[in-house]
């Protein structure tokens, strides 16, 4: 399957809001299956400089691009926070485990470390969403601590893991 990275694009909405709201996918982030377009075109325009997205993109039969992922690193604005950054990311179900989070995951730590000289890129993932944590796990991520009935999800409250990396490089 061939697919590429790129930064998210203004008319991106609709293409995120199927990933946000897609069963298999919107069990693990905090999407919501009444999100509207508006909201993820919204957020797209209001990206500031200190976001960066991208967007994993395959070509469909009839040409036409679908986005099949998307990952945000974020520069936490406080100054004193400044070296650091969080992450999220999502892949759409049916290219899970095919390359797609790892590809977004190398251009998410790739602009941390070499074109922002981040220190620290922080995360929280469901305790139970051991494909995540495997692949962050893959980039030098490391479990912090647990935060015991941080969400909802299916009707129960469910446990989010912290995790951390640090450039020790710097």
């Amino acid at each position: 399957m061939e697919f590429y990275i790129r930064p998210i694009c203004i008319g991106d909405g609709k293409g995120v809001n199927e990933l946000r709201r897609m069963p298999g996918v919107f069990e693990n982030i905090l999407g919501i299956p009444s999100e509207r377009i508006k909201r993820n075109e919204d957020f797209i325009v209001s990206l500031g400089n200190d976001a960066h997205q991208f967007v994993a993109v395959a070509k469909e039969d009839s040409g036409e691009e679908k986005i099949i992922g998307t990952a945000g690193l974020n520069i936490f604005p406080n100054s004193r926070l400044r070296h650091s950054a969080s992450i999220g990311i999502m892949v759409h179900k049916d290219f899970q485990n095919m390359g797609v989070g790892t590809r977004l995951m190398e251009a998410i730590i790739d602009i941390a470390d070499n074109w922002l000289m981040l220190v620290r890129v922080e995360l929280a993932v469901f305790a139970d969403n051991e494909k995540a944590i495997n692949l962050y796990k893959k980039f030098n991520f490391e479990i912090e601590g647990l935060k015991k009935k941080a969400a909802i999800r299916n009707g129960e409250y469910v446990d989010e893991i912290m995790m951390g990396r640090l450039n020790t490089s710097r």
